[in-house]
């Protein structure tokens, strides 16, 4: 499964991702900071992705408006506010442990992140 952090997370959690063998890359590294939710997951499918971000709100808005047009997306992994936006290792933990159950990836899932520690 391939990963990209949405610009709200660090880049340094790509790192960190790619440090445990998970093909990571953020927005922040391909230069899409300003592109806007539709355009965010429009770039992550196109790139077979799933999207890991902390916009639960407007994601789960979004992956609502996919299924009603009966549209796909490469998943959404979403980071719930009881990970610290500091906490990049738990952060990167939590998405290693997706990866690892769900190697094939989760296309058309949205998925929430859980707390190991």
């Amino acid at each position: 499964m391939k990963v990209y952090l949405d610009e709200n997370l660090s880049p340094g959690i790509a790192t960190i991702l790619r440090a445990e063998g998970v093909d990571a890359t953020s927005a922040h590294e391909v230069g899409n900071r300003q592109l806007d939710d539709r355009a965010q997951l429009a770039y992550v499918t196109a790139e077979g992705r799933a999207l890991v971000t902390a916009n639960v709100v407007d994601f789960l808005a979004l992956a609502a408006l996919t299924v009603r047009a009966n549209a796909e997306h490469a998943g959404i992994v979403l980071v719930p506010s009881s990970f610290q936006s500091d906490d990049f290792a738990a952060l990167a933990r939590a998405v290693v442990e997706v990866v690892r159950r769900y190697p094939a990836g989760v296309g058309g899932a949205v998925i929430y992140l859980a707390r190991s520690d």
